[in-house]
């Protein structure tokens, strides 16, 4: 299967990029990689590693963070995002998409030159975050869609419960909604509205609300938001992991020798702790309810993410991710 990367696109393109495209050719011998961008510098950093199974499409362009998303992919048409979606949506033996570059501009490009899933309204965000109980948990909308309706919301509740299904392979994942308590009557008026429509939606096993700080509690396999609330959960749960690493380094820096020997004894369990928080493990954001595989890699992303992100686009592909959607969605639709 083919699988196209933006092979300029994030903060550490294009080394972080082709190392992770080098790891993703060395873990799954079925994939090939169709890589976008300056194509002499691709050639010159894949050189001898795995090339009979990378393709180049030159592109002379580089869209940026601080490139306004829908006149970017509407103006620089020569650019690695653009022309990475304008093969995807072209060739029918490409499964799909990776990229780290601008958020806004993979998720307006991605809407627009490939296109929805017939019904759908709006596709969304849909990052796997790792639980404590060492399983997942799908957080969908976490930010394409800071303005959402109810109806939308039954839409990301359906997408998140099939991705759950085809790709983690949950039989009957547990779907929840993002309130600011568990009882029925809380929540503002789209969760209101919301709460009712996932009630009554046979497709999901929707199991009522919940709160921001039971996300990775492992008690939910499915966690529905608007992208506004979502995002600020996503962000509060990296920031809250990353903050709790720097007061433990600097409790064992400044606690003495008492602190230094717990921590040799203690490492084997931190250094865990560390991998099962670390969202990179996972890869990338899926990008539900177009008509291909489409994943937004962190734009920080280092070769491991990247690697992470493709296998994440293999794995949608081979659980027929569209599809499921497809058929739980409500036949008025």
């Amino acid at each position: 299967m083919k699988i196209v990367v933006d092979g300029f696109g994030g903060d550490n393109a294009p080394e972080a990029i082709v190392e992770g495209v080098v790891k993703a050719l060395k873990d799954y011998s079925d994939v090939e990689i169709v890589l976008t961008g300056h194509e002499d510098k691709l050639k010159e950093l894949m050189a001898g590693r795995e090339e009979g199974r990378v393709e180049y499409i030159d592109a002379s362009e580089i869209i940026t963070n601080d490139d306004v998303p829908t006149e970017a992919i509407r103006a620089k048409k020569d650019s690695s995002l653009v022309k990475a979606l304008d093969y995807l949506k072209q060739n029918e033996e490409c499964v799909g998409l990776v990229s780290a570059g601008s958020t806004g501009a993979v998720l307006t490009g991605a809407t627009v030159r490939v296109g929805r899933i017939r019904g759908i309204t709006r596709p969304a965000l849909c990052p796997i975050l790792p639980t404590i109980t060492g399983g997942k948990v799908l957080l969908i909308d976490c930010g394409a869609n800071v303005d959402s309706k109810a109806p939308m919301l039954l839409q990301f509740a359906i997408m998140g419960a099939s991705y759950a299904k085809a790709v983690l392979g949950v039989e009957n994942p547990r779907v929840a909604l993002l309130s600011n308590g568990t009882e029925d009557k809380k929540g503002n008026e789209l969760v209101h509205e919301t709460f009712a429509l996932l009630k009554e939606c046979e497709s999901i096993n929707f199991v009522g609300n919940m709160e921001a700080r039971e996300i990775l509690s492992g008690d939910y396999d499915v966690v529905v938001s608007d992208g506004f609330a979502g995002n600020v959960a996503l962000k509060s749960c990296e920031g809250t992991a990353v903050s709790v690493f720097k007061l433990l380094k600097k409790g064992i820096m400044n606690g003495g020798l008492r602190a230094k020997l717990g921590y040799i004894f203690l490492k084997p369990v931190l250094k865990g702790l560390k991998k099962n928080l670390d969202y990179s493990e996972s890869g990338g954001a899926a990008f539900l309810g177009v008509i291909k595989p489409v994943i937004k890699s962190h734009g920080s992303s280092e070769a491991k993410s990247i690697c992470a992100s493709i296998g994440q686009v293999r794995d949608m592909h081979i659980g027929n991710i569209v599809e499921h959607i497809k058929e739980g969605l409500p036949k008025s639709e």
